[in-house]
């Protein structure tokens, strides 16, 4: 398997140079990236794969759902469907995801919505929800096309994304360099027992840059 994706190493320079020209793009505004007049949160990752998006952005909709107005809007990943939908504790989870109908049941005052294009998910909350203070962006930290306005990187204890390749030969959906991007990274799924040594040798291997905070979670299941 590791000499089949070193084979895969010059497939993945050229998905890592398409990916880096594209956000050189964003960045110089030649791609537009659209701002909305409301805070904006997103939840996202580097690598393919469950880095416990889901969890964070429920502990996220718990902390804010007591004072703000907090809409979560996700992809809406599996589903049949297509364009906006608004979920309903009574939706299909073919239609609208498994993951947003379980955010919808366990904050089912909340609204939650599932749209493949963020742009457009966001200008429907805004519309149909004026009430709204905050959107939680579950998944989007590839989405250039809108602007967020804290950005939290999330990457599993296991499986750091400095220690990953772009696909094919990796994991990565864009080179470690686009953490770049974010305002906090979160380590997860972290050994309860996770020494203050150990803590620092990950931060040390993530070289955080300067005003990036980094904190470490625990998953526990009842």
């Amino acid at each position: 398997m590791k000499k089949l994706r070193l084979a895969l190493l010059p497939f993945s320079w050229i998905y890592a140079l398409f990916t880096f020209l594209r956000n050189k793009l964003f960045d110089a505004g030649i791609l537009p990236s659209v701002s909305f007049p409301l805070p904006i949160i997103c939840i996202g990752n580097l690598n393919t794969g469950g880095t416990g998006k889901t969890p964070h952005t429920e502990y996220l909709l718990a902390m804010l759902g007591a004072e703000k107005k907090t809409a979560v809007l996700s992809r809406g990943y599996g589903r049949t469907s297509k364009g906006f939908m608004e979920v309903e504790i009574n939706s299909a989870a073919d239609m609208v995801g498994d993951e947003p109908l379980q955010i919808k049941k366990k904050f089912s005052s909340n609204t939650v919505c599932v749209c493949e294009s963020r742009v457009e998910g966001v200008k429907s909350i805004v519309q149909k929800h004026r009430e709204t203070e905050v959107i939680l962006l579950d998944d989007a930290f590839q989405h250039r096309s809108i602007k967020a306005g804290f950005n939290i990187l999330l990457t599993s204890f296991s499986d750091l994304y400095c220690n990953d390749h772009v696909l094919p030969a990796g994991n990565l959906r864009e080179p470690a360099l686009g953490a770049g991007r974010a305002q906090a990274i979160i380590v997860t799924k972290c050994p309860l027992t996770l020494s203050p040594v150990e803590k620092n040798k990950t931060i040390a291997k993530l070289n955080a840059g300067d005003g990036q905070k980094v904190f470490f979670t625990s998953l526990q299941y009842s």
